[in-house]
């Protein structure tokens, strides 16, 4: 499997931005896709994560602020981010889990105050 990430960007605080990351290859097997994010000096931490039914997992510091979406004729993931802040700069990382688990390549998001 193979990932595409695209979004991210700079933006001010109370700004949005959408992420997306489309799989390609074996994706049949793909049941689970998501965004982690890492910010320097600290360790990759889940942002969101939704399931091939729709079900969807958020961190508590995004609940209410970030929707996760999944387009599963296209394998594409979305991740729509409202009301960021400045503490949502990191870099984002795709992720989907099918036999194995599958890393996109990093996206900065920057949220200026």
């Amino acid at each position: 499997v193979q990932l595409q990430a695209s979004g991210g960007g700079l933006v001010q605080a109370g700004e949005s931005l959408r992420l997306s990351c489309a799989a390609s290859g074996s994706t049949s097997r793909i049941w689970i896709m998501g965004y982690y994010r890492q910010s320097p000096g600290k360790q990759r931490e889940l942002v969101a994560t939704i399931t091939r039914g729709g079900t969807t997992n958020y961190a508590d510091s995004v609940k209410g602020r970030f929707t996760i979406s999944r387009d599963n004729s296209e394998n594409t993931v979305y991740l729509q981010m409202n009301s960021l802040k400045p503490e949502d700069t990191a870099v984002y990382y795709c992720l989907c889990r099918a036999v194995g688990s599958y890393w996109g390549q990093g996206t900065q998001v920057t949220v200026s105050s």
